[in-house]
């Protein structure tokens, strides 16, 4: 990843090698994709990109859990056990997070759901990629020179500007260290908080000194 001070977005770490299926797949086409691609789950779109659910291989195990069970009522509307396609299979409406989301809110859908992958949407609700948890994690890759760069930007010439020849920031994996003489102690948490929102951090600590608490 480049440096850089704004937030990283989904696009930024997405996959954009992405396949899909259609509302018409059938049972065995998307066992069949889903073991090519080396995937558990896939977007279902309609209208060529516009994607409307999931179907996983949870939605596909429920015919073999149900394989003893009675035949539905001829007539009746097929459950997941009874579906043949896509459209009868998938879990809709799709969870999906928008292409220019911050890496942070993709996470955090992910907690939510617990989802491993997300299909990335434009805000037409046209498939882009998948972002999936390794994606996200791309964000400590960043070196430590591009971290303390962007720490010191944010935390040195936004916050304390007057501190420059006091106050040093260091990084070593992705561990931010702030040393130094700080006048405030009071601006501890704020520097903090500030430090951490910058990609890659992992943690940030203190060693100051200050002329008063």
């Amino acid at each position: 990843m480049n440096a850089s001070r704004h937030p990283a977005t989904v696009s930024d770490v997405m996959t954009r090698k992405v396949v899909a299926v259609t509302l018409e797949t059938s049972f065995k086409d998307i066992v069949r994709t889903l073991e090519q691609w080396k995937v558990s789950a896939l977007p279902v779109v309609a209208d060529g990109t516009r994607v409307v659910g999931v179907v996983s291989e949870a939605d596909l195990l429920r015919k073999e859990e149900h394989r003893e069970d009675d035949a539905p009522p001829v007539g009746a509307v097929p459950d997941k056990a009874a579906a043949v396609t896509a459209e009868q299979l998938m879990t809709a409406p799709a969870v999906t997070v928008r292409d220019d989301a911050p890496v942070a809110q993709a996470a955090r859908t992910m907690a939510l759901h617990r989802v491993k992958r997300l299909p990335v949407v434009d805000a037409d609700g046209a498939l882009q990629g998948v972002v999936s948890r390794g994606d996200l994690l791309k964000v400590f890759l960043r070196t430590d020179e591009d971290i303390a760069r962007d720490v010191r930007g944010i935390v040195m010439v936004d916050l304390l500007p007057e501190a420059w020849q006091s106050v040093g920031i260091d990084v070593v994996d992705g561990i931010v260290t702030v040393s130094g003489l700080l006048a405030d102690r009071s601006l501890v948490p704020v520097v903090a908080r500030m430090a951490r929102s910058v990609e890659g951090v992992v943690d940030v600590r203190f060693d100051l000194t200050s002329s008063r608490v």
